[in-house]
């Protein structure tokens, strides 16, 4: 996905950079014929008095297209400077910077020890340049090392709907979290909640999303979660 931006970035700098050029080049064209139209009115040959009157209306309107043109350029300049410094911005986020993180980290350990890796860093790097199934995988290796950590499961299930548009693959990620581990109230509460968040807004499924929160309620009395679920029951307008 990140290539086809680069490359509409790419074209928009180098059209901004040849309208910037043909205005110069039209000024260039007018500076010289402005010139010749001044010189002549110096010279005081004589040219006739058509002649002479027919000069100054093409020096005033060459004077005009000038201004005209010098404020086309001066707006052409400023887009070309904004494309090709968010073009040079993007690049440098995507690309030299996650690889100068790498190498700055490697470097602070003077005694050569390799740096233990943090699959949660390695998957916001794999996310940053596009490549979420590489993101997925780390994040899934993160879930294995801290298994009562719901952030990786969350932070997924987060890839699968919005970057992949994939709804169903967060739902069994989400229901495959709560299935495998004892959570404690909080992280199983929140879990919940994500769950029949997209039960309810992408599969606009409000039967199973208000089964979810009833859940909530039966599984964690008395418990700020279980007025959350009651309160966003009433929102639905579910008893």
């Amino acid at each position: 996905m990140k290539w086809p931006v680069y490359l509409i970035l790419l074209l928009l700098v180098a059209g901004s950079y040849y309208f910037y050029q043909g205005t110069n080049a039209d000024l260039t064209r007018i500076n010289s014929r402005i010139q010749e139209l001044t010189a002549a009115e110096l010279s005081g040959d004589d040219i006739g008095d058509e002649q002479a009157e027919q000069n100054i209306q093409e020096l005033a309107s060459l004077k005009r297209q000038k201004t005209d043109k010098e404020n086309e350029r001066t707006l052409k300049g400023i887009l070309l400077t904004f494309l090709s410094a968010g073009l040079l911005g993007i690049l440098f986020v995507t690309l030299v910077l996650p690889s100068i993180a790498h190498r700055f980290t490697h470097a602070v350990y003077d005694s050569g020890e390799m740096v233990q890796r943090d699959p949660m860093h390695d998957a916001h790097s794999l996310l940053a340049q596009g490549n979420y199934e590489g993101a997925i995988e780390s994040l899934r290796e993160a879930a294995t090392n801290d298994p009562l950590n719901r952030l990786p499961w969350v932070e997924i299930a987060k890839i699968q709907r919005t970057n992949q548009e994939d709804p169903d693959a967060a739902i069994a990620t989400l229901r495959s979290a709560l299935e495998s581990h004892q959570w404690q109230v909080n992280d199983a509460a929140y879990l919940l909640f994500r769950l029949a968040e997209l039960y309810d807004e992408d599969h606009h499924d409000r039967t199973t999303a208000a089964a979810i929160m009833h859940q909530v309620i039966s599984e964690f009395p008395e418990t700020r979660h279980s007025a959350n679920a009651r309160h966003k029951l009433h929102e639905w307008g579910i008893a």
